[in-house]
């Protein structure tokens, strides 16, 4: 668990709190979003990413959009990458904007893998640990499309990767983010590698839970050898329920207990977990975070789904360290100060989530005198 200082008489999305090397002054964290900005040739962040991060600074931790790891990565249009100078130098004018603002800001690097689609590839297939259809929807420059078979990563291939994933990690401290955090959640490739329908593989990355984990492990160990790993997360979704393929069924459940097991001895500065959607069957939020601190034991964020009162009871229960909100920060760039203040909050226009442009990105007002 986390090291907290408790402030008596204030709520607890509201007290500060230290994950790992990131002292934080409160708990409200601000999720990873795709927001779709990136339309420029270099996928590179651009003044209007500055300005909408630096906005939302008063978060206690600003977690951004998942970053491509490199060319290969990409499954989505108009997300900037962090593989190249100039995405780089992008993204040092956001982590100085947000620095200036009194923010903290880390970088999620992923990669999309076998649910991305051959349109953003030039053609060529995707890959993934195994040539097993995903069945997971990639939005192409054309529209949105069906993901096909892929090829499978050859051993060198899958070193590559890794290797992408270190090097990312170098541009992300040059760019002057606090940290970084791993994308291994919902369909992207290190949860293709982690689930036994996708990854049949028979050498050191598959075969058994213990081995098709060994991807996340050699990542782990590569962004690792740049950052110390206390500036380190991982973002997993166990209760991921997509398609054919992504179904939280109790071994799918029984598999990640251990895997968080195993990541305690990561000292990482925390696991970002997303709890279970409504109304899917499977538990609820509380007995999901119950389940994750009975296994894990260092610090954890937890999302998907919270208002400022589940947030705070989950905090309350100890189930978790800190909360992520995802969606209430798109309209409400000073959520914790409409927290502090118990100032209602607006709502977003779903329309313009990835319509590109500052029109429901950077125009969303605070609240006067909040």
């Amino acid at each position: 668990m986390s090291d907290l200082t408790a402030v008596p008489g204030t709520q607890p999305l509201l007290q500060p709190v230290q994950l790992g090397a990131l002292k934080l002054p409160n708990r409200v964290v601000m999720a990873p979003m795709t927001r779709s900005r990136a339309d420029n040739e270099e996928l590179a962040p651009t003044d209007l990413h500055a300005t909408y991060y630096a906005q939302r600074a008063g978060a206690g931790l600003i977690i951004g959009e998942g970053a491509w790891v490199s060319t290969d990565a990409i499954g989505f249009i108009n997300v900037p990458g962090i593989y190249t100078d100039t995405q780089t130098a992008g993204w040092a004018k956001v982590t100085e904007a947000v620095h200036s603002a009194g923010g903290m800001i880390v970088t999620q690097i992923g990669h999309a893998g076998a649910a991305s689609h051959p349109d953003h590839h030039g053609g060529r297939l995707p890959a993934g640990p195994s040539a097993i259809n995903p069945h997971q929807m990639s939005f192409t420059p054309d529209g949105p499309k069906d993901s096909l078979t892929p090829r499978a990563l050859s051993a060198a291939e899958i070193a590559t990767t890794i290797d992408s994933y270190r090097q990312t990690a170098v541009n992300a401290l040059r760019a002057g983010f606090d940290g970084l955090e791993i994308h291994a959640q919902i369909s992207h490739l290190v949860a293709q590698f982690l689930n036994p329908r996708l990854n049949q593989r028979t050498d050191a990355y598959g075969g058994s839970s213990e081995k098709r984990a060994q991807f996340l492990f050699d990542v782990v160990d590569a962004v690792s050898s740049v950052w110390g790993s206390d500036h380190i997360g991982i973002k997993l979704s166990p209760y991921w329920n997509h398609g054919p393929a992504f179904t939280a069924d109790s071994e799918t459940l029984a598999e990640y207990d251990q895997l968080l097991k195993r990541l305690n001895d990561s000292n990482l500065a925390y696991l970002h977990l997303l709890g279970p959607e409504p109304d899917t069957g499977t538990d609820d939020t509380l007995t999901a975070f119950t389940r994750y601190r009975a296994h894990y034991h260092g610090a954890i964020i937890a999302n998907l789904g919270f208002t400022q009162a589940s947030g705070n009871e989950i905090l309350e229960r100890q189930l978790a360290d800190a909360v992520s909100f995802g969606a209430p920060f798109i309209a409400n760039p000073d959520l914790v100060d409409r927290f502090t203040h118990g100032h209602p909050l607006a709502a977003d226009n779903r329309d313009t989530h990835f319509a590109g442009g500052a029109k429901g990105y950077t125009d969303y007002p605070t609240v006067t005198g909040s």
